[in-house]
């Protein structure tokens, strides 16, 4: 029976498909954002997600687990030293997959895989985001006539101004 056996080979062996996934989870680590197939991207979350929750933790046993996996010693330094202080206060969710359509060369799905607290245009569209209170129209009403008739106060003063200046002008002469 194939009871539990549902996950995405790739279209590839047991080990070059753990070490594709090494690869490109170091890589991902390093880069914070890799181009990649939709497929990829998916098993590759399955895979990275684990080795952050365990980096929050930075013992000497949780490095050795994250670098047998890894298998690079500068991902796991960066994984440890500047990734997990980022993601200290998330409960999960570190990646994000966001899709750019399809290759050129034979359509397959691709996508942009990325650590969620590295992208600064994300995080200043999030915060930019404010709720605007709703307010009354009679307030707004009320206050147009008044905008109105100081805008006509100055149409009239600067219609009058030129006009002295004429008159100036013909006196001097």
């Amino acid at each position: 029976m194939r009871h539990n056996k549902k996950f995405n080979h790739l279209g590839r062996t047991n080990t070059h498909r753990e070490a594709m996934l090494s690869n490109m989870a170091s890589s991902l680590i390093l880069h914070k954002r890799i181009f990649t197939t939709t497929a990829k991207a998916k098993a590759l979350r399955k895979f990275v997600e684990p080795l952050i929750t365990k980096s929050k933790e930075d013992t000497t046993h949780s490095r050795r687990v994250v670098f047998s996996t890894l298998q690079n010693k500068y991902a796991v330094t960066e994984l440890f030293k500047e990734v997990s202080q980022k993601v200290s206060e998330r409960p999960g969710g570190y990646t994000r997959i966001i899709k750019t359509g399809n290759r050129l060369g034979d359509n397959a799905a691709m996508c942009f895989i990325e650590l969620v607290d590295y992208n600064e245009n994300m995080l200043k569209d999030t915060s930019k985001k404010k709720t605007k209170a709703r307010r009354s129209r009679k307030k707004s009403t009320e206050a147009a006539p008044v905008v109105e008739a100081v805008a006509e106060e100055k149409v009239v003063a600067e219609v009058e101004a030129p006009a002295e200046e004429v008159k100036e002008e013909k006196t001097e002469e």
